[in-house]
C-alpha cells in the first residue's frame, strides 16, 4: 500500500518538461561544465527511477530530484579532486607574504584589489561580469573549485566539505586562499 502511495506523489513522466532545465542550470553553475551537467540530469533521473519507492513525500519532487543531484555533484567533486590533495601549508605562507605586508596584514600596494565596475546595476555589464567570471572558475584545479563552490554556492560547513573532499581544514583554508587569490588575479586580468 505504501509503494502505490509514493509512486501516486511522483510523476517522472512529467520530470523532464518540470525540473530538466532547473536541475541542468544548477549542474552547471557548480560543475562549469555542459556536458557534465546535461549527464548528471539524466543520471538523476534514472536514479530517481530506480529509488521512487524510497520517496516519502516529505518534500516536493523537485527538491528530492536536487538533493539526489546535489549528491551526485559531491561524487563529481570526489572523483575530480582525487590525488589533487598535497596542498602545502608554507607555500600558501609565501604566497601570503607576496600579496600581503607580514607585519600588519595589509595588501602590498602593487597588489592591492582594484575596483571591478559590477557596482553599477547594468543587467548587460552583470552578464558580462559573470561570463567572465565563469571563465575563470574554469582556470581553476578541480579540487579548488570544488571547495570554492560548496563553500561559497553551497554554503556547506567547512567540517562537511573537508569530510567530503577529504581534505584537512588546514589544506582547506589552504585551497579557499589560493581560490580567492587566483580568481581575484584572473578578474583583474580579464575584466579590468
Amino acid at each position: 500500500m505504501l509503494a502505490t502511495t509514493t509512486s501516486s506523489l511522483l510523476n517522472p513522466h512529467k520530470w523532464v518538461d518540470n525540473y530538466a532545465d532547473y536541475l541542468y542550470a544548477y549542474a552547471l553553475a557548480r560543475l562549469n561544465d555542459e556536458e557534465q551537467a546535461r549527464d548528471l540530469v539524466q543520471e538523476v533521473f534514472l536514479a530517481a527511477l530506480e529509488r521512487a519507492d524510497m520517496f516519502e513525500g516529505k518534500s516536493t519532487e523537485r527538491t528530492w530530484l536536487t538533493a539526489i543531484l546535489k549528491n551526485k555533484i559531491i561524487d563529481t567533486y570526489r572523483r575530480r579532486s582525487s590525488g589533487l590533495n598535497n596542498v602545502t601549508i608554507r607555500a600558501a605562507e609565501q604566497e601570503q607574504e607576496d600579496f600581503f605586508y607580514p607585519a600588519d596584514g595589509h595588501w602590498r600596494e602593487e597588489h592591492r584589489p582594484k575596483e571591478f565596475g559590477i557596482e553599477d546595476h547594468d543587467p548587460l555589464h552583470n552578464k558580462e561580469f559573470n561570463l567572465v567570471l565563469q571563465q575563470c572558475l574554469k582556470k581553476l584545479p578541480a579540487l579548488w573549485l570544488a571547495v570554492f563552490t560548496m563553500k561559497h554556492m553551497e554554503d556547506e560547513s567547512t567540517e562537511n566539505i573537508c569530510t567530503e573532499l577529504k581534505v584537512t581544514s588546514a589544506n582547506f583554508w589552504v585551497i579557499i586562499h589560493r581560490t580567492k587569490l587566483n580568481l581575484r588575479a584572473c578578474l583583474q586580468k580579464t575584466w579590468i
